[in-house]
């Protein structure tokens, strides 16, 4: 019988970044862009990451979304540090647990707004039919439902990244990366699609990290941070 007053483990935040370092080549010889970056979002969280152009902000992406590694330091997902492990393991990892929104859309041309959503659940081994019914439940709920059949191209800007989101979402992830999700939209749309993305990060308690350089959409986040000499700051 357990301990009625052991406490219950606490929850590993979806992404922790522990003393991250990066650096880069360059002429003069290495270019240190992050200097020891600690930070850490909880599920249900969406934080901003307000910070001017050539700070490390997309390096900082791409590490927290193991699409680079660290020069130091650690990148925990669930707990887990994907630092150091293998390529196909990170490759999981990207796949099952972490969704991309990027700035363009990014949506495959050939096929459809359904076939989109649909193509990173069969990568991950759901059956067709089941894909599909979670692909449509996503674009409904996007407001997609009538243009679920047709191609990227025949979608309005907001349409495509409201796909794109959806896709994102395909295969359930726990934590979600936006680069500038809103950045290639008019103002009202930009709002409506922001709208939507808060919502489904609300429903689904994802923890969300979302580039922007919008204040007013991050003050609509739970906290903005920025990046100050190569490291994690509070706005």
């Amino acid at each position: 019988m357990s301990d009625p007053l052991e406490m219950p483990p606490l929850e590993m935040p979806p992404l922790e970044m522990r003393g991250v370092m990066r650096t880069y080549a360059s002429g003069a010889g290495r270019l240190a862009v992050l200097r020891g970056v600690d930070l850490s979002i909880r599920a249900g969280e969406i934080v901003a990451l307000m910070a001017p152009s050539g700070t490390g902000k997309s390096t900082l992406l791409h590490l927290a979304g193991v699409l680079e590694r660290p020069d130091g330091g650690q990148v925990l997902i669930d707990g887990r540090d994907a630092s150091q492990l293998a390529d196909a393991e990170r490759t999981a990892i990207r796949r099952d647990s972490i969704g991309f929104v990027y700035q363009f859309h990014h949506l495959l041309p050939e096929f459809t707004a359904l076939e989109n959503v649909v193509l990173p659940q069969m990568i991950k081994g759901v059956a067709r039919r089941a894909a599909e019914e979670r692909a449509m439940a996503l674009l409904t709920g996007f407001g997609l439902a009538a243009r679920a059949r047709h191609h990227p191209g025949k979608l309005s800007g907001g349409e495509q990244q409201r796909v794109a989101i959806a896709r994102a979402l395909a295969n359930a992830p726990k934590l979600l990366l936006a680069d500038e999700p809103t950045g290639n939209l008019d103002v009202a749309t930009a709002t409506v699609v922001f709208d939507e993305l808060m919502h489904i990060v609300r429903d689904h308690g994802l923890a969300a990290l979302i580039a922007t350089h919008n204040p007013d959409l991050a003050a609509r986040m739970d906290r903005t941070v920025t990046l100050r000499d190569g490291k994690i700051a509070t706005v």
